[in-house]
This record gives C-alpha cells, sequence and structure tokens, in this order.
C-alpha cells in the first residue's frame, strides 16, 4: 500500500503502466517474505529438539545399561539390586529423550501446517489485493 502510495504522490506518474503494478507486487511480496521469515524463526528449534533429543535418550539407555554391566562385573552378581540402579537410569533417559521429542515433532508438524496456510491466505490476498489496484489505477486513468 505504501508503494502504491508514493507512486500516486509522484507528480507525472503514469497510473495505467506496468511499472506501478510491478513495484506493487514486488513490495507485497517482499512484505510477505519478511513476515514469513518473522513467523519461522524458532521452527529450526522445534525440528532439532525432535530429531536429536531420541538420540540423546539413546545414549542415556547405553549409558544406563553400561553402568548395570559395571555393576555385575564389581559384583560378580547379577542380583535385581545391582542392576536396577542402571536399568532405572536407562529407562529414566529414554523417558526424557521421548518427553521432548513428541511434543517437538507434534509442534512442528502442526505449526508448520499453519504457516503454510497462512503464506496460501498472504499469497492470495497479495493477488488480490493487486487485481484491485490495477483495476483501480485502470478506472482512474
Amino acid at each position: 500500500m505504501g508503494e502504491w502510495r508514493r507512486s500516486t504522490r509522484a507528480a507525472g506518474t503514469d497510473m495505467r503502466g506496468s511499472g506501478l503494478r510491478e513495484r506493487v507486487d514486488r513490495a507485497m511480496n517482499v512484505a510477505i517474505q519478511r513476515e514469513m521469515e518473522r513467523m519461522e524463526r524458532w521452527m529450526i528449534f522445534l525440528a532439532s529438539v525432535g530429531s536429536t533429543a531420541p538420540f540423546v535418550g539413546l545414549f542415556g539407555t547405553v549409558w544406563g545399561i553400561m553402568h548395570s554391566f559395571s555393576a555385575i562385573a564389581a559384583m560378580h552378581n547379577t542380583n535385581l539390586s545391582v542392576v536396577a540402579p542402571g536399568i532405572a537410569e536407562a529407562l529414566f533417559a529414554t523417558a526424557i529423550g521421548l518427553v521432548a521429542a513428541i511434543p517437538a515433532v507434534l509442534a512442528y508438524n502442526k505449526i508448520s501446517t499453519d504457516l503454510a496456510r497462512v503464506a496460501g491466505r498472504l499469497e492470495g490476498f497479495a493477488a488480490e489485493f493487486g487485481a484491485i489496484l490495477s483495476r483501480q489505477t485502470e478506472e482512474r486513468a
């Protein structure tokens, strides 16, 4: 809208020319791109958490099992009281990884879908707005 206003204020501007329409279209495309970049700013964080958290949980699982095997080796006993602490660590690490990953993946998918809808709406608005401005400039000329 600002580009259109600046062009209409300029003395001697040909309102029928395609230059005005192209400038307005470019201005709208730049505005849409900037807005989408602003809204997508934290998506990389959600994607990273969703993809790496299961591996962090897996690492914790391996670490806990290693502790169980170390306890077995140190005690020379496979009694439940010897292996239980390591297995508990392993299960807790797995659970923490899943607690972080599952909501991150769900949020990423939901927000990604919503952002795609917003982008479609913005592009539709830009096309409709461009058509309205084009029609008005033709009527004025």
